[in-house]
């Protein structure tokens, strides 16, 4: 719907909107998915493979990288890359505080110290002004955050990066697709010597359990992320480096390689509905005098999620419940506040953006298949809990 579409009736109040449709997603699909998941089973060949590399070969040409790595997961694609890059005990990787725990854990799960900064309050994407303040000589590396589906600021992020050697790690689990410009330019996941992809199922491209992607546009650091994927072993049995059982499941492989023909237009379709959400919004008198929609900073945002702040966040959302819509909070609580990483000493009040925004964002239903009447229902929904 554009801004000047002109309003329909509102939906009523019986209509149910789950968080996800995942079963809407696999119908359009299923045949083609049916025949090619009984291929991967009479094949034989389970992990790894043909199926495997021909996916990275379809995910490089479509994100524009050099190299793509199918790995089993986009917690381990940041692992082989901070792997890669010898980062252990004694290292410091600077990460946001307002991000997935995977960000920070792989750091702390190779020994290293993750050093958390802020995030704008407008994009939730790494605040690049504290990075650069936190930069000391064990940085080992910095993991800028694609969050929601939007770029972080890479051009001054690699400003700051660049000239003091610092390889920059991509987080771009929610952001494949995520251009730098609206009309194109470089993807999610082309700017830094590494970035991680998640195709977990509820990702805009989702496998059927679990999956991830490495990306990469060296050469050398390529070749030792492949290694590590499998034990660190060139040729069988014969280990260069310790690494790891990372590898990417065939049946996955295939699953991806034919969704990954559709992401485009899922992706305007995506667009579409943030752009419906945001006018019925505003139609509904309710942003920008009760809630803030998404901003659009930098290029294309993919809406993996479509996030409101809403104050009074935990009351609206029972509301929501008892209505029968779904929704999601990414995230309640900063990773600086996890009990996990208490022992090194950050405090309430540290980091105020990202502390306030756990507070109150709130994503709302977002996938191709939602129907203009479900989200007139979201906003009803809203609109009857703050106008009540």
């Amino acid at each position: 719907m554009s801004a000047t579409a002109s309003a329909a009736p509102a939906a009523p109040a019986s209509v149910t909107v789950p968080p996800l449709n995942l079963p809407a997603a696999y119908a359009e699909l299923r045949e083609e998915l049916s025949a090619e998941l009984l291929a991967v089973a009479a094949s034989g060949m389970y992990v790894m493979g043909a199926k495997v590399t021909a996916f990275e070969d379809a995910l490089r040409a479509y994100c524009g990288c050099k190299h793509a790595l199918g790995v089993s997961s986009g917690t381990d694609a940041l692992l082989v890359a901070m792997m890669a890059l010898n980062i252990g005990p004694g290292d410091e990787v600077i990460v946001p505080t307002f991000t997935f725990f995977g960000t920070a854990g792989t750091v702390s799960r190779l020994g290293a110290t993750p050093v958390f900064v802020d995030v704008e309050p407008d994009t939730y994407n790494v605040n690049v002004a504290q990075l650069a303040a936190k930069i000391t000589p064990r940085t080992k590396a910095v993991i800028p955050v694609h969050l929601y589906g939007q770029l972080a600021d890479m051009d001054a992020l690699l400003a700051v990066a660049r000239p003091r050697g610092i390889p920059v790690i991509e987080d771009a689990c929610q952001a494949i697709g995520a251009t730098e410009r609206a009309d194109g330019g470089r993807m999610a996941g082309c700017f830094g010597e590494f970035a991680s992809l998640s195709f977990y199922p509820t990702k805009n491209l989702g496998a059927m359990g679990d999956a991830g992607a490495l990306l990469c546009n060296d050469d050398a650091l390529h070749e030792t992320a492949r290694l590590l994927r499998t034990h660190g072993e060139n040729p069988r049995y014969y280990h260069r480096l310790i690494g790891g059982n990372f590898r990417l499941d065939a049946i996955q492989a295939a699953v991806l390689t034919i969704k990954l023909r559709r992401l485009e237009a899922w992706t305007a379709a995506r667009r579409e509905r943030a752009a419906t959400y945001t006018h019925l919004f505003v139609e509904a008198r309710l942003a920008p005098e009760v809630i803030r929609t998404p901003v659009e900073r930098r290029g294309r945002h993919t809406y993996h999620q479509y996030v409101i702040r809403a104050p009074r966040r935990d009351e609206l959302t029972k509301h929501l419940t008892a209505r029968g819509i779904g929704w999601g909070v990414y995230y309640p609580l900063p990773l600086h506040r996890q009990d996990c990483f208490a022992n090194l000493g950050y405090q309430a009040g540290q980091f105020p953006v990202a502390e306030q925004a756990a507070l109150e964002v709130l994503a709302l239903p977002m996938y191709p298949e939602l129907t203009e009447v479900q989200q007139r229902a979201v906003v009803e929904a809203i609109r009857a809990f703050y106008h009540a």
